[in-house]
Order: C-alpha cells, then sequence, then structure tokens
C-alpha cells in the first residue's frame, strides 16, 4: 500500500469512532494549547516590561548615590547622598564626556497632594528641562518646566495623566491649584500617558522645578540621581564607563571599588527583566508540556485498545500478505494523524486564550512561529513515541492466531 492508501485507511478508522478519537486528542489539546498560552503571556508581558523600560528614556544611565561592594564602576545603588547639583553641572559642561548626549539632574521623593477634597500620595519629581527630552516625556497639554521656573524657584507642576485624575478627575487641570506638603502650586501642564503600574508608575508623578523641590518642599541640598543619555546604543558601555571614572576623579577617589555612586545602565536593567521573564516561561511552559507527556500515554492506551478490537482484521491482512512493516506504518500514521491533528487544536485554542488574556490584562498581543512550529513538532514526535509500541504489538501478531481472536 502507499503512503496516501494508508493515511486514508488511517482516517477512515478513526473516523469510525469519532467519541474516541476525540478523547484521544483532548490530552494533546490541552497540553499544546497550554504551552502555546504560556509561552504567549511570557512574550508579551516580556515586551510589555521592555516597552515600559524603553519609555523611560533611549540610551539611558542612571547614577545612583551609594557606596559599591565590588570592584569595578558599575555596582549596587545605594541611599547616601553623595551626587550634587554641582556634579550635575560639571558633568553637562565638560567636554571629557564624549559619548553623553545630556544630563538630567533629579530629586524624587513620595508626597501627598491636595487638590480641593481629592488627595492622593504621588512621587515628586524635581527636574530640569533636559528631563523631558532624555526620558521622552511629551506634553498632551500645557507646558513642561522650563529653565525660568528652576532658575525662578517657582511653584509650578505638571501632572502625570493618573495623577490628574486622580486630584481632578475629567476636569481641565492647567491653571488649577494644588497643594504639595501644604504649599500651593499651579498646574500648568500635563503629560502624555505611558502606561504603567505599581510603585514608579511613569503615569503616577507631579513634576516640579528642582530647586523648588530640594529648596522649598524637602529641604535638601543634594540628588537621588542623575539620569544621563548616550548618543547611541552603540555606546552605551564607554558612556557607562567616562561616566564613572570622570565621577571618580571629581570625588578624588582612587580606587573605584570605593566609589561612592554606582551607575545603571537601560541595557542592563533590559537583561535582567528579560532574563526573568524568559526564566519563568520557560518554567510555566515546561511544566504544562507535563501535559503532552499525559496525553501521550492517553493516545497510547486508545491505540492498544485498537490494536486489541481489530486483532482479526490483522490476522487477515496478514493472511493476505500484508508485511510487517505496512502494519506498523499503519498504526504509526493513526496516532501521528491524533497526536498532529490535537496539535493544531491546541494551538489555535492557546492563541485564543493568549489573545483574549492579553486584552484583558492590557498585554500585547504576541505569537512567534517558532513556538507553534516547536509545539506541533514535539506533537508529531509524541505521537511516533508512543504509537510505535502498539504499532509494534500489532505487526508482532501471528496470523493464525490473530484469525482465531474472539
Amino acid at each position: 500500500m502507499s503512503i496516501v492508501e494508508l493515511i486514508l485507511e488511517a482516517l477512515s478508522s478513526l473516523t469510525l469512532n469519532k467519541m474516541r478519537t476525540a478523547l484521544a486528542t483532548l490530552g494533546i489539546i490541552i497540553g499544546t494549547g497550554s504551552v502555546i498560552a504560556l509561552i504567549s503571556l511570557g512574550q508579551a508581558s516580556q515586551q510589555s516590561i521592555s516597552n515600559q523600560i524603553q519609555s523611560l528614556g533611549a540610551n539611558l544611565l542612571t547614577i545612583m548615590p551609594g557606596s559599591q561592594s565590588s570592584g569595578a564602576v558599575r555596582g549596587a545603588a545605594g541611599s547616601s547622598q553623595t551626587l550634587t547639583n554641582e556634579d550635575a553641572a560639571a558633568m553637562s559642561s565638560t567636554d571629557q564626556l564624549t559619548d553623553i548626549k545630556s544630563i538630567s539632574p533629579e530629586f524624587s521623593k513620595r508626597g501627598q497632594v491636595v487638590a480641593g477634597k481629592n488627595n492622593t500620595n504621588t512621587q515628586i519629581v524635581g527636574s530640569t528641562p533636559t528631563y523631558a527630552d532624555i526620558h521622552k516625556v511629551n506634553i498632551a497639554s500645557g507646558v513642561f518646566i522650563a529653565q525660568r521656573d528652576v532658575d525662578a524657584m517657582t511653584k509650578v507642576a505638571v501632572l502625570g495623566p493618573t495623577t490628574a485624575t486622580d486630584l481632578f478627575a475629567d476636569a481641565d487641570p492647567i491653571g488649577q491649584t494644588i497643594r504639595i506638603s501644604g504649599q500651593a502650586f499651579k498646574v500648568i501642564g500635563v503629560t502624555v500617558s505611558k502606561g504603567g503600574s505599581g510603585f514608579q508608575n511613569p503615569d503616577d508623578m507631579i513634576f516640579v522645578p528642582l530647586t523648588t523641590a530640594q529648596k522649598q518642599l524637602f529641604g535638601v541640598d543634594y540628588l537621588s540621581n542623575i539620569a544621563a543619555e548616550a548618543v547611541s546604543a552603540d555606546v552605551m558601555t564607554a558612556a557607562q564607563d567616562q561616566l564613572g571614572y570622570f565621577l571618580l576623579a571629581r570625588h578624588k577617589i582612587t580606587d573605584p571599588a570605593l566609589a561612592d555612586f554606582s551607575i545603571m545602565s537601560q541595557n542592563d536593567i533590559l537583561g535582567a527583566a528579560n532574563q526573568i521573564t524568559g526564566t519563568l516561561t520557560a518554567l510555566l511552559s515546561g511544566i504544562a508540556a507535563i501535559s503532552l507527556i499525559v496525553g501521550g500515554i492517553g493516545i497510547m492506551n486508545i491505540m492498544l485498545v485498537t490494536v486489541t478490537e481489530r486483532t482479526r482484521e490483522i490476522g487477515l491482512r496478514k493472511a493476505l500478505g500484508a508485511k510487517k512493516k505496512t502494519i506498523i506504518l499503519q498504526f504509526l500514521i493513526e496516532a501521528i494523524i491524533l497526536t498532529f491533528a490535537g496539535g493544531i487544536l491546541g494551538t489555535v485554542m492557546g492563541a485564543l486564550v493568549s489573545f483574549i488574556i492579553s486584552k484583558v490584562i492590557n498585554l500585547p498581543f504576541t505569537l512567534a512561529l517558532h513556538s507553534v512550529a516547536l509545539a506541533l513538532g514535539v506533537s508529531g514526535i509524541i505521537g511516533i513515541i508512543f504509537g510505535w509500541y502498539p504499532a509494534r504489538k500489532a505487526a508482532n501478531l501471528q496470523p493464525i492466531e490473530a484469525l482465531r481472536y474472539e
């Protein structure tokens, strides 16, 4: 018999008992669907995190105050007060930082904000005009902090969209007055939403002039961090080293292991986040793949029952001259059809579930072709592995004994 004839024969045999065929493929459908859904959601989470990190700024380097525990310029961020406005000014004016495009000195702290009867606890960010350029902050209405506001320590504020909604609901906040730590500030702008959540939600912030935040709101003379933008993604490492050695020299520190600051690269944060989400996705997908094994065992059991039911048919075929490999191939094809069909249906189901969940929790929907190919390939391999034993058992039946079987 040709391959086409064997396939048609297998399809005919499978359609004789539709309920059994459906139950046999159910385990593969669930297993494949689970793997596809988890891989898709994992990749969507990874993309969402990457988008949020990249929305904070392109080619971003963040200098944090604090001592280091390693021997390199890059290290863990601390909470000391070792960065000053003078450091930021020196970095902006020097010609040594050839790979740095711009500098943004910043001071941030959470505070209570009141507008009429509404109030919220949010992040207060003391910033300069370069903050908007480095962190890619766009204005939906009004204007951002200007240099004259920083020089004159004016009490003006720019609201994130979440904060604006919390304080003013649907009303226009431009020109309205809010109170931060009991001091009145005039709202001059509202930023465009970046999307996000959690403690450092970029939409849940209030921007005020840096000098106003330092001198009038919080009474400090230091910075919480300095943001720097590299000229391109290709020179991120060189820019990071330039910043590190410049500050070491400025702070008169000869041993990098004793640095009183640390530098975080956007690429480092992205890499760590992608590694974490990738590991979690692989772990969950591995757990879901166990159901594929269970489904394969179910198919093997169904095929063994089928062999038993068709013993007389097998004996007749062998008596008429059917070769052993033909019998094996026929039952293998049936098992592969079951698993492959289950894999296709499972892929569709997994993609649909992933799409629905992504829309519900506001994640970008992704479906990588390699994950689909992997799922279908594994389904086919399971069909071969778990279909081999029943097929071999059928082929090894003796014609006379098979024909006598009741």
